[in-house]
């Protein structure tokens, strides 16, 4: 397709983005690039590795150990992440990495290094990337800017039913703790905190389908394209 955009998809914790980028990619044949696995990647090292990411000078050390690259899985059809080469698409899901990823994602290193990472990934163009200062922060001249959002309890509904389906274990109060947690983390960061971006559109799809929501999305695109 001609006229190859940018487009940033921002936005509170379980309110679509990731879904909907992944839509537009397909639908657009663009790569998809979901920096919020690249921050839950980064976290997973730093718990492995067991990292006090308190200290700038272990984080900075750590970083330069780390690669991170997007592959696609002709099996399940999907964007796969990869840390330094193993795949790690569904280890990162866990409510483990989910309770330190936004501790992890305001660090300003790994931000510095993240912002970079996906700037060079983006530099041809034909992306959408999804995540919470993509808009604002990595991309702040994208041709296409949205930002998510849905009401709070469907959104906690929303983390509980993926959740459970891998943590039978896991109970909805903890689910909602978490988001609150990560929203209030997300939203008063210093570095890049969750913003709607200028020139962004607001896209409410609490009441939405994913059908619904991809026409939205798409009658954006063909205004620019």
């Amino acid at each position: 397709m001609p006229n190859k955009i940018i487009i940033t998809i921002d936005g509170w914790s379980s309110c679509g983005k990731s879904t909907l980028a992944k839509q537009l990619a397909t639908a657009l044949g663009y790569v998809y690039i979901d920096s919020g696995a690249m921050y839950r990647a980064i976290t997973l090292y730093f718990l492995r590795n067991h990292i006090d990411w308190t200290d700038p000078k272990s984080v900075k050390q750590a970083l330069a150990d780390i690669q991170i690259s997007f592959h696609f899985n002709p099996k399940s059809q999907q964007t796969e992440i990869f840390l330094n080469d193993e795949n790690v698409e569904y280890v990162i899901r866990d409510l483990v990495i989910a309770e330190k990823v936004s501790d992890v994602a305001a660090i300003r290193e790994v931000r510095s290094y993240a912002v970079a990472q996906q700037q060079v990934m983006g530099a041809r163009k034909g992306i959408v990337m999804d995540g919470r200062d993509i808009g604002t922060t990595v991309f702040p001249d994208a041709e296409l800017k949205i930002f998510m959002t849905a009401d709070s309890a469907v959104r906690v509904e929303r983390r509980f039913r993926e959740l459970f389906a891998k943590n039978p274990n896991i109970n909805i109060e903890e689910v909602k703790a978490n988001l609150e947690m990560r929203d209030y983390i997300d939203s008063h960061r210093e570095v890049s905190p969750l913003r709607k971006a200028d020139g962004a559109i607001e896209i409410d799809n609490t009441n939405l389908t994913m059908p619904e929501q991809l026409e939205k999305a798409m009658k954006l695109v063909k205004k620019i394209i």
